[in-house]
């Protein structure tokens, strides 16, 4: 049996009758992740769903677009393919027809399968691409800030996470990591596309062992250092990150200990940064006491981290975590511009880093390489939203927001069509979310589980898992490409999300140019 690649890790699935009973790790991968062994118990679960299924509601046409306050109230009626697929496709229609494909959302937001074909965010956009645009999001919920932030500051986001320095280099030179937010371990069991070969405890292990390195947690909990456990640990208080940083930053320009050669060279901007630590702008200067009231660590804690940063090969890290939260952008600007300070951004084993901690690939220090797929082909709409909008955009059609220094307007959005993700899971204040979520006239699903965005939406098509399905898995960073051969066959009458669009494609007359004459053999 062949192997599948799943986001936490690479597995032989193991099949006796038919049925899926276990999930054996790659043997090339020495530190492999528990959670692959929860997917036999998942394939089969009651919660999966197994046929086309249309809200009651909705199947009246008299009653089809006002009974959007029925969502996660009415029963579903299950219904043969060819049935779902031609009211799929009806609604598609006249919502273009009548509203424009400005009135369509194509809402898919989150990993679905490690699958780089299958990958549903990629053929929803393709399909809805080939019909003639929809309203898109923009970055993300776990980097939202940071993407729109740091090509302002330094590069894309994007770029830097490419280019992190290896563990490997970290075991050399570094002396001092210096982590805001720790280096939470249990979060790099993951990494977009599938995690082959996990690398980040066994080597924060042997930097700890080799004893070259010393760690500082910066966090309110300890265990987000738990693989160093001689770590210094610094209880943070939460969201005091940046006052922290100024502290920091004061002591390195009041004694003399930032590189000035480094700062004319390589920074603009300096004399201002300058002037706000040290309180010439307005008149507090951001000393360790200072910053010790609002953060919670002893001025003479402070003190003492800022001399030994200066006097070491540091690197300064920082999780994604902490730029989820108003004004986050800060703590990733503010990382930067204490890196900056000690000069050491480019050396060996120091300058900066935004997600080691955060997923597996992040300092693999392998090349970067995409995978197979099909394009998505050209977006006719130019309207978007930030990812995190999606309430406000179905709350307020037509009302202003600001985005990157642009002032834009919301869509006034008549249909959602979601397939990867689950927007109860992903975004923020459940409540306004699912007042919001009535707004549409259609919601259109592709899940495999009653999930709580399935439950919400009007049309419910079954989509495979990986397991169920061919594809080919690929990871940016990572070290192996995985041809994966389905391992059972598809549960109920589920079928791919490829599938899925050919079969709408069809009946919305572009089905040549969406497959390209192309089937998944």
């Amino acid at each position: 049996m062949a192997f599948t690649s799943t986001h936490w890790g690479n597995y032989r699935p193991v099949v006796r009758n038919g049925k899926l009973t276990g999930m054996e790790p790659a043997p090339w991968d020495t530190d492999p992740s528990p959670i692959g062994q929860s997917i036999p118990g998942a394939i089969d679960s009651p919660t999966r769903v197994r046929r086309p299924a249309v809200r009651r509601g909705f199947l009246h046409p008299a009653t089809r677009h006002d009974s959007g306050a029925q969502r996660g109230r009415e029963a579903f009626v299950e219904v043969p393919w060819d049935e779902a697929l031609d009211l799929v496709a009806a609604e598609l229609r006249r919502v273009r027809d009548a509203h424009g494909n400005g009135a369509i959302f194509g809402g898919s937001y989150g990993w679905s399968s490690a699958g780089r074909f299958h990958h549903a965010q990629s053929q929803l956009h393709r399909f809805l691409n080939g019909f003639g645009g929809y309203v898109y999001s923009k970055d993300s919920y776990s980097l939202g800030a940071g993407r729109v932030l740091l090509p302002h500051i330094v590069d894309a986001m994007d770029n830097l996470l490419q280019q992190h320095t290896s563990w490997e280099v970290l075991e050399q030179r570094c002396e001092l990591f210096v982590s805001f937010g720790g280096l939470p371990a249990r979060n790099t069991q993951v990494s977009p596309g599938g995690a082959s070969a996990h690398g980040v405890r066994p080597a924060l292990r042997r930097m700890a062992a080799a004893g070259r390195t010393r760690f500082v947690n910066i966090s309110p909990v300890r265990d987000d250092m738990a693989e160093v456990p001689q770590a210094q640990w610094l209880a943070v208080r939460p969201g005091t990150d940046v006052a922290l940083m100024l502290g920091l930053a004061h002591v390195l320009l009041a004694e003399n200990l930032h590189d000035r050669a480094f700062l004319a060279s390589h920074t603009t901007g300096f004399e201002q940064v300058r002037d706000y630590i040290l309180g010439h702008a307005d008149g507090q200067p951001k000393t360790p006491r200072w910053a010790a009231e609002r953060c919670g660590i002893a001025a003479e804690e402070i003190v003492s981290l800022a001399r030994r940063m200066a006097g070491q090969r540091t690197l300064v890290n920082v999780v994604y975590s902490l730029q989820r939260a108003r004004h986050g952008e800060q703590t990733f600007w503010m990382a930067v511009t204490l890196a900056a300070l000690l000069g050491q951004i480019g050396l060996p084993g120091g300058g900066f880093g935004l997600g080691y901690g955060c997923m597996n690939y992040i300092g693999s220090g392998q090349t970067s390489f995409s995978g197979a797929r099909l394009p998505q082909g050209h977006n006719a709409v130019a309207q978007f939203i930030p990812v995190a909008r999606i309430a406000d955009m179905l709350l307020q059609p037509g009302a202003p927001f600001e985005y990157n220094g642009g002032q834009h307007r919301y869509p006034d959005v008549r249909l959602v069509y979601w397939a990867g993700g689950n927007v109860f899971h992903h975004h923020q204040d459940l409540n306004r979310t699912i007042e919001a979520w009535q707004r549409p006239e259609t919601i259109i699903t592709h899940e495999q589980y009653w999930t709580a965005q399935a439950r919400h939406s009007d049309i419910v098509l079954p989509a495979t898992t990986a397991l169920e399905r061919d594809d080919i898995g690929s990871a940016s960073n990572e070290r192996f490409m995985v041809a994966m051969q389905a391992a059972i066959a598809p549960v109920g009458e589920a079928r791919d999300d490829y599938a899925i669009f050919t079969g709408l494609a069809q009946r919305l007359d572009f089905a040549q140019a969406y497959t390209e004459g192309r089937d998944t053999g």
